[in-house]
């Protein structure tokens, strides 16, 4: 058995001490493993840069020498030895849905950070002890006797987080047989009415649209944050979302990010916890899992985390519309997708996936897989008369892939569409999955199918739509976060990072736009700059042609035809 026992010292030193202790040792070496990045995350997160001493120790607490071979892996030599304990301290001050962090007021672990692999001992029963205070609340989808958590493998054991807190609101439901739970840690006061009502409805629907539920009880672990924040990292009996401010969980647009959050992460145990390409069957902690596919994994659990609140009933159309609103702009303003294809980028996550990068480079698996989902969903139902969509493509996943435990590979999704359509659909793939073409006309001919309008309006801000560049505040000044390229601003040698002092010689006061609009009618404007701390002034000539930058996308519809009504309903009862 592999046993970890969790401690404190000093909580406010955000340090959680570890005692691992490996037994039945019949080796002459043993080399301990920490996972480089976490499934979820598609990039390294070098847990090993937390921990801050590691110390060896035989069965008579004797110190044994070891050697580190990388970064992330001690060889142990344990000739004649039965059992070792290791010792180490790993620091934990980062607060949101995928880390660790331990203060005053709780110690909350995700054991891929900080449980150390014992190569070859995988597969053996894993345990954690925790050292806490009676009054502590342990909340984990681990089965757990007193204070100590049981996992059947490693695997599991580093799919589960925990959290044990004095402060912890907890709340459960029924959905189809299998139970949820709410677990709320932080400053807040769940209506518990709202969220059960929510909650079940869009879990009955999710577990009718997979026909069954692959788990007996699961846990939404909400940690609970006093800014805005957004944050979800699935496994697969529980979540962990961070969110706040704690004051606005109940309402408005971060009640509307509770429900799509959590929609997304329940998905999400279908898609990618049982259903998951061959790259990452089994996951391989200590290296780049490379996959094409990040637009299934990723966008269609984004395309049915939304429209599933929608087919709840949970969103109405204008909810709906609004979040795919986002997503659409999103893809339009983002130049990447002409540079890197889905795929491509999907690939690519490993190197900078979920940082800006350099400008122009890559495109979204999440929010372009979710526009390439819709347009395939609506493609299915096109090709087949309305009798199938891509909700069976999703089931026939799970059948076929999911429940025999086998990887899917990027080829077999084109096979499933093809053998759902009827039709050889190879060229939709090559043209938006793994092309760099725009999704307007696709987007078009999908929405006109289910009888929504798309318009294409001007950007409301002068800055976008007249001179082609995207700012954020940056206290009183606009720092420039985005520049169209051949447009005005990008032909001036206005750039990423410059951030704007004035306009015609007026100092800014958070009012760029207020000014620039006034200006407008004029056929150049000065902008002085802060560009890499040297001021400088640039000249902006407006564009003789017209040219507008940035547009916005607008959903909208009149009435629900019966195409629309069946898209809804993912063509379910």
């Amino acid at each position: 058995m592999i046993h970890y026992l969790f401690y404190q010292k000093n909580p406010a030193s955000h340090y959680v001490y570890i005692d691992l202790t490996v037994s039945a040792l019949n080796q002459d070496a043993v080399e301990l493993v920490l996972p480089s990045w976490r499934p979820g995350r598609y990039e390294f997160g070098n847990f090993s840069k937390n921990i801050k001493r590691v110390d060896v120790f035989d069965d008579t607490n004797q110190p044994i020498n070891y050697i580190k071979t990388d970064k992330e892996t001690w060889l142990i030599q344990t000739k004649g030895l039965k059992y070792l304990k290791i010792t180490y301290s790993y620091y934990s001050n980062e607060l949101n849905a995928g880390a660790c962090f331990a203060d005053v007021n709780q110690i909350y672990i995700n054991p891929v950070h900080c449980c150390m692999r014992v190569k070859g001992f995988e597969k053996m029963q894993h345990q954690i002890e925790l050292n806490i205070p009676d009054h502590y609340k342990i909340v984990t989808s681990l089965p757990v006797n007193a204070k100590t958590l049981s996992a059947t493998n490693y695997d599991e054991l580093v799919d589960s987080p925990f959290v044990a807190s004095p402060y912890v609101q907890s709340g459960s439901y029924t959905s189809r047989n299998c139970v949820f739970h709410l677990h709320f840690i932080g400053t807040c006061k769940p209506n518990w009415e709202l969220y059960k009502k929510d909650f079940i409805a869009f879990t009955d629907k999710m577990i009718d649209f997979w026909g069954d539920c692959p788990v007996n009880e699961y846990h939404f672990i909400f940690q609970i944050l006093n800014y805005k924040f957004y944050h979800g990292v699935e496994h697969q009996k529980n979540t962990v979302i961070a969110i706040g401010p704690g004051y606005a969980i109940n309402q408005g647009e971060t009640y509307e990010d509770v429900l799509g959050v959590s929609c997304h992460e329940l998905f999400h145990t279908w898609n990618i916890k049982y259903i998951r390409p061959v790259e990452m069957l089994p996951y391989q902690y200590n290296t780049e899992n490379y996959a094409r596919t990040g637009y299934v994994y990723e966008g269609f659990t984004t395309y049915y985390g939304d429209k599933l609140l929608l087919s709840s009933g949970v969103f109405n159309n204008q909810d709906y519309f609004k979040t795919l609103e986002e997503r659409m702009q999103k893809h339009f303003h983002n130049f990447g997708r002409y540079n890197l294809s889905v795929a491509a980028s999907s690939w690519e996550t490993w190197l900078d996936g979920y940082v800006p990068g350099a400008p122009y480079r890559k495109t979204n698996i999440y929010d372009e897989g979710n526009l390439i989902a819709l347009m395939l969903d609506v493609k299915l139902m096109k090709a087949t008369n309305n009798s199938k969509s891509l909700r069976d493509l999703c089931v026939l996943l799970y059948e076929r892939f999911g429940k025999q435990n086998k990887g899917y590979a990027e080829q077999d999704i084109i096979l499933l569409a093809n053998e759902l359509s009827g039709e050889d659909l190879s060229s939709f793939f090559s043209f938006y999955v793994y092309g760099t073409n725009d999704f307007e006309t696709g987007l078009q001919e999908a929405f006109s199918y289910i009888n929504i309008q798309l318009d294409k309006k001007a950007n409301t801000n002068c800055s976008e739509h007249l001179f082609g560049f995207k700012t954020i505040d940056s206290g009183t000044n606009a720092k420039v976060s985005m520049v169209a390229p051949y447009s005005p601003s990008w032909k001036s040698g206005l750039f990423q990072g410059d951030e704007i002092i004035a306009v015609n010689s007026i100092v800014l006061r958070s009012n760029l736009n207020h000014w620039l609009n006034y200006f407008s009618d004029e056929d150049e404007i000065i902008l002085t700059l802060n560009s890499a701390d040297a001021i400088k002034t640039i000249k902006i000539t407006k564009d003789k042609k017209g040219t507008t930058y940035f547009p916005n996308y607008k959903l909208s519809i009149n009435e629900e035809s019966a195409n629309y009504k069946l898209w809804k309903s993912n063509l379910m009862g």
